[in-house]
C-alpha cells in the first residue's frame, strides 16, 4: 500500500516505524528538517520538508497515488486541512487524522466531519484514547494490560507473575484441569526480554510477563489463579492534570466517583480548571516529584498512582518514588518505546504507551482483509487481531491442526453466535465465525492473507 504520513513527531515516526517493516510505500511530511533527516535515516522511508497542508507539497508527497493519508502533525487545523486536501483535489480513499482539542471533538459539532463538508474517515483523539486504556487497566487489578475483544465479550490481559504466582512451575497443559471454571488461555510469554508463542509443556518463570485471553466471565477467577483479587476501593492519585489526566479523572469519576480521587497538577492555572471542573476530587498546585506534596495527597495510602505528565523521567520516577512511600501500585505514561522493558523491571506495574495506542486505531484501517481490530502490543511485540471468516477464507472447515499456521501465529479464540469458544486441534473455523488471533511480530500480513479472499494461502 502506499500512505502519506503528515507529521514525523512521535506518533508519526511509530506510525512509520511499523508500517514499513513489510512492502508499503510510504513518504512523510513535516515542517522540520531535523525530523525528517532522523526519520530517513532510521527507517525506509522517503521524506519531505514542507507544509503538510499545502496541495502543492502533498502533491510532491504522491498523495494523487495515495491510499491513504494519515495526519498526524502537532496542529488539528493542519491535519484536517490536509485530509481535505486529500479528499478534494487527490479523491485519497482513506483520510485518518489525529484531533485533540475538545473543541472540535464536542458531540454537537460531529456533522463538521462528514463527506459533504470536511470528509475525514477516522478522527483520532490520542488523549482520549489512552485515558480509556489506563481505565480499563485501572478496573481490573494486576492487570498490565487489558484489551476488550467482541464487545467486552472477551479480553487480552497482561499480567506479571509474581514470585508467590500459584501456577509457577506447572505445565500449562495442565492448567485446564487444575482450573476447570476458568474459560482462558494463555496465548504469548515475555521472557528476559523476548516475546515467544507457549507451548503444552511450557511452565511459568518468576519475571515473566504473561498475556491470556479470557471470557469476560472468567477474568475475575483468572486473576486469581495468578495470584491477583481483591477489587478497587483504595485512593487514586494521578500526577499531570493535562488532557490525558483530565480525561482520565472524567472516566474515573463517571465510573466509580471522585472522593476517593487526587490529581496533582504543576501548573497553578491548569489546576484551577481541574478543580473547577472535577467536581468531589482533590486537586492539588505542586510538583508530584516532591515528597511533601505525596504525602499532602496520602500517597501511603493509596491504592493506585497514574503518572501521567508530559515527561517520561517525571512519570517514572514519581511512579516509583510513590510505590516506596506504600502505594500498592504504579503506572506510568511514556512515550520512549525502550523504556518500557527496563520500568517494568524496577517495579511500575504498567506502562501506558500513546503510540501503541494510537498505532493501534490506526492499523484496523490499515490490515486488509476481513480484519475488524487490531491492537498494537507494546512497541510492536506483537499484534492482536480479530477478524471474521467469510465463506472464501482457506481456514475454514478445517480441523485447525491441519491448518499450515506458523508457530508464531496462536489462535486464541472463536466468537460464534456470540458464544466465546476455547479452540483446540479438533476445533474447525466456520463461515461467519469471529476470529481472535495473536501474532508475534512479522506475521501480522500473515494473518492478513489468512482472512482474504481467494489467496494461495499454503
Amino acid at each position: 500500500m502506499r500512505f502519506v504520513i503528515c507529521g514525523a513527531g512521535k506518533v508519526g515516526y511509530s506510525i512509520a516505524d511499523y508500517l514499513s517493516r513489510e512492502t508499503n510505500s510510504i513518504t512523510i511530511i513535516d515542517k522540520d528538517p531535523a525530523l525528517i533527516e532522523k526519520i530517513t535515516s532510521d527507517l525506509d522511508v522517503n521524506g519531505l520538508v514542507g507544509n503538510a497542508a499545502s496541495p502543492e507539497v502533498l502533491s510532491n508527497a504522491g498523495l494523487a497515488e495515495a491510499d491513504m493519508i494519515i495526519a498526524v502533525t502537532y496542529t488539528d487545523e493542519v491535519n484536517m486541512v490536509a485530509c481535505q486536501v486529500a479528499h478534494s483535489l487527490f479523491n485519497v480513499p482513506k483520510k485518518i487524522a489525529r484531533v485533540r482539542s475538545q473543541d472540535f471533538l464536542n458531540p454537537s459539532w460531529t456533522n463538521l466531519f462528514s463527506r459533504d463538508h470536511m470528509p475525514i474517515d477516522v478522527i483520532i483523539s490520542p488523549e482520549v484514547e489512552v485515558a480509556k486504556a489506563i481505565h480499563r487497566r485501572l478496573m481490573i487489578v494486576g492487570a498490565t494490560e487489558v484489551i476488550p475483544i467482541h464487545d467486552n465479550k472477551a479480553f487480552l490481559i497482561g499480567v506479571i507473575c509474581q514470585e508467590d504466582c500459584p501456577i509457577l512451575n506447572t505445565p500449562l497443559a495442565q492448567l485446564r484441569s487444575l482450573f476447570p471454571d476458568v474459560s482462558a488461555e494463555i496465548v504469548s510469554i515475555i521472557r528476559g526480554g523476548q516475546a515467544f508463542v507457549p507451548q503444552a509443556k511450557t511452565q511459568l518463570h518468576a519475571g515473566d510477563e504473561v498475556y491470556f485471553v479470557s471470557e469476560a466471565g472468567s477474568v475475575e477467577r483468572a486473576m486469581k489463579s495468578f495470584g491477583y483479587s481483591g477489587e478497587r476501593t483504595g485512593r487514586t492519585v494521578i500526577i499531570g492534570g493535562g488532557n490525558v489526566g483530565f480525561e482520565t479523572a472524567q472516566l474515573i469519576k463517571n465510573s466509580s466517583g471522585g472522593k476517593n480521587l487526587t490529581v496533582i497538577e504543576q501548573d497553578k492555572k491548569r489546576a484551577k480548571f481541574l478543580s473547577q471542573n472535577l467536581d468531589d476530587t482533590l486537586v492539588l498546585h505542586g510538583d508530584g516529584l516532591n515528597p511533601e506534596m505525596l504525602r499532602e495527597a496520602s500517597i501511603n495510602k493509596a491504592e493506585t498512582i497514574i503518572a501521567v505528565s508530559n515527561n517520561d523521567e517525571t512519570n517514572a520516577l514519581s511512579a516509583l518514588e510513590a510505590k516506596q512511600f506504600g502505594c500498592k501500585r504504579a503506572m506510568a505514561l511514556v512515550t520512549r518505546g525502550s523504556y518500557a522493558n527496563l520500568l517494568l523491571s524496577i517495579n511500575i506495574d504498567a506502562i501506558i504507551s500513546p503510540q501503541d495506542i494510537t498505532v493501534s486505531k490506526i492499523l484496523r484501517y490499515v490490515r486488509r482483509g476481513r480484519i475488524k481490530a487490531v491492537t498494537n502490543l507494546r512497541n510492536s511485540f506483537a499484534e492482536f487481531i480479530e477478524a471474521e471468516a467469510s465463506e472464501s477464507c482457506r481456514i475454514i472447515n478445517t480441523p485447525l491442526r491441519d491448518l499450515d499456521i506458523p508457530d508464531e501465529i496462536h489462535i486464541s479464540a472463536i466468537i460464534r453466535d456470540e458464544n466465546f469458544i476455547m479452540p483446540n486441534g479438533d476445533t474447525v473455523i466456520r463461515p461467519g465465525d469471529f476470529v481472535v488471533i495473536f501474532a508475534l511480530e512479522g506475521f501480522g500480513t500473515t494473518v492478513e492473507r489468512l482472512f482474504s479472499v481467494d489467496v494461495d494461502l499454503f
